[in-house]
């Protein structure tokens, strides 16, 4: 009894399914809604156009320091790694021989000055006898000779004694620059010659402090170009530049760019633009890898589409899908330049007041009719662009 009910069961609910498959065909498919999609409408806004760079910190000023008199190292008067002024006492040489020198040519000079006294004396009385015929030319030649001998051999005497006086400074070796001081390749004892090839030391200025970088030639034609006609407006108070250090981190100080180097290297066919950055906690060392951003200008009325909404084909040419004239999806083919942030900047295919899709494009295709909804994201600040090497 219980299988018979049980069957029985079974073939109602087959029946009922076959009723409502049924009533299904019966009244066919509905009417297919229109699709909904978000657009943003493109609107020209001033946008910064960067250029991140690779580049080298290098010191403002860098100072080998080498002896300028030969002897004995006999003391070192700074520690290794510190900060120095200029005109520091970095080394003392031994100045025994160059102050015996000096008083040598100290003695010599008030012996010749002492003996251009009576010299003079001798010459003047001359001078008014060979008037009166009391004494004979000759004589009087001899005394004018003698006199000018003798201010001759103390302006002789007196540079002698400048130059013992500058050879015995000299064994004070000082700092030419300020900055800071590396290892020192001497220790007291050492014999050093005068202008030998090998530093005692080196000292670096690092406050402010350089950085080198390298452009393409080609980019530098294009920027002037730019510049030029007007499409790219200076930044004002001359290029800014900001770096980004090698742990990813943004430098906290800008800089300003200050030379463009003036020839091309011909091997890579790029030109190095130097700029000049305050560095006064020292956190940038001569030889650091960094990345430096360049303003290059400002583009008054530049286009921005959102990245989501350019797609590339296998050529590699960039869409976008728009809603145009009768709420028709249309695909426009765009030129863009660079990154802005989450967008592109787009140089060509785009016009102010194109409405550019950017939510739904996997329900859309060209052609058809579609409900456009703004987004949300057509209002935002100026942008800045920028453009990796």
């Amino acid at each position: 009894m219980k299988v018979t009910n049980y069957l029985r069961a079974m073939a109602l609910i087959l029946a009922l399914g076959l009723y409502a498959c049924q009533e299904t065909k019966a009244q066919g498919p509905g009417p297919v809604p229109t699709p909904e999609v978000g657009v943003v409408t493109i609107t020209p806004r001033p946008v910064t156009i960067t250029t991140e760079m690779p580049g080298r910190t290098a010191p403002y000023q860098i100072a080998d320091v080498r002896p300028q008199v030969s002897g004995i190292i006999i003391k070192r008067l700074f520690e290794e790694g510190a900060d120095i002024k200029a005109g520091q006492v970095l080394y003392q040489i031994d100045p025994a021989p160059y102050q015996a020198a000096y008083d040598s040519a100290k003695a010599t000079l008030a012996k010749d000055q002492a003996n251009l006294v009576p010299t003079k004396l001798k010459a003047e009385r001359y001078a008014t006898l060979i008037q009166s015929g009391s004494i004979a030319r000759q004589d009087n030649d001899d005394a004018v000779s003698a006199y000018r001998q003798a201010e001759a051999s103390v302006s002789a005497d007196k540079a002698a004694l400048e130059s013992a006086r500058i050879n015995l400074d000299y064994t004070r070796v000082t700092s030419p620059i300020p900055g800071r001081i590396g290892r020192s390749m001497v220790t007291p004892g050492a014999l050093v010659t005068a202008n030998q090839t090998t530093s005692l030391a080196t000292v670096q200025q690092l406050d402010p402090i350089y950085v080198d970088v390298t452009r393409s030639s080609a980019e530098l034609l294009r920027l002037k170009r730019d510049l030029a006609s007007g499409v790219l407006k200076s930044p004002d108070q001359g290029a800014k530049v900001r770096l980004v250090l090698e742990d990813g981190s943004t430098y906290s100080l800008p800089g300003t760019l200050k030379l463009s180097e003036v020839t091309v290297e011909q091997s890579t066919g790029v030109i190095t633009l130097r700029a000049v950055f305050p560095n006064p906690n020292q956190d940038l060392l001569p030889g650091m890898y960094v990345r430096a951003v360049l303003e290059e200008g400002v583009d008054e009325k530049g286009i921005l589409a959102p990245q989501q909404a350019v797609a590339r084909d296998a050529r590699g040419q960039a869409s976008v899908l728009l809603v145009g004239e009768g709420d028709k999806v249309e695909s426009r083919e765009v030129k863009v330049d660079q990154a802005v942030g989450q967008d592109w900047l787009v140089k060509e295919g785009l016009s102010p007041g194109d409405r550019v899709i950017v939510d739904g494009l996997q329900k859309v295709r060209p052609g058809i009719t579609v409900k456009a909804v703004d987004s949300g994201k057509s209002d935002k600040p100026a942008a800045s662009a920028q453009n990796g090497q």
